[in-house]
């Protein structure tokens, strides 16, 4: 069983995860040939707090961190904002009940966190952020649709490869529940 996380771990995790976010997104975002679209690296970090920390940090860690990237230079989107909450949100309810934090980091988990990040991503990007900006914003549908698939697929790429390698270096990092034993 994996050991409670304090409120105050959370809050700093929270911290953490929107900074990483906001830095990986700010600075080292990668243009794509389509508009406004860039391979993003902040999508493996947060993936991989939303496994380590929960749901609700990856939520408010993606959302803070997603605003502070687009308040300093690229507009305000509301529906990519709340994508990247959402992203975290079903990575971290998908990915309940891990024991990366305990050293495990088996292939079935890592095969269940790269289906949660392929699935959140295209509920994400090919459905939430498109269909919330042609309502909300009245952009063009083939515009906003084109833009999300391209950012559903190197996402999900980006955000299986990296997010994998973090989670599987990090649970080789911790020691596992029960592996020491007392030599007489």
């Amino acid at each position: 069983m994996s050991p409670r996380i304090s409120p105050v771990t959370r809050v700093v995790a929270i911290g953490i995860g929107a900074a990483l976010f906001f830095v990986l997104g700010r600075f080292l975002a990668i243009p794509t040939p389509i508009p406004n679209t860039t391979i993003n690296l902040q999508y493996a970090v947060l993936a991989v707090f939303a496994v380590l920390y929960g749901p609700l940090v990856g939520v408010l860690a993606g959302l803070i961190g997603h605003v502070l990237v687009d308040a300093t230079g690229f507009g305000m989107w509301p529906t990519w904002e709340t994508g990247s909450a959402v992203f975290a949100l079903i990575v971290g309810l998908v990915m309940l009940h891990n024991h990366v934090r305990e050293g495990e980091f088996p292939r079935p988990t890592l095969v269940r966190f790269v289906l949660a990040v392929v699935v959140a991503n295209a509920v994400t990007w090919v459905l939430w952020a498109p269909i919330g900006d042609v309502l909300i914003m009245g952009e063009p549908a083939s515009k906003v649709f084109t833009q999300g698939v391209i950012a559903f697929v190197v996402n999900s790429v980006t955000a299986a490869v990296l997010g994998g390698i973090i989670l599987g270096i990090y649970a080789r990092s911790r020691t596992r529940t029960g592996s020491l034993t007392l030599d007489r």
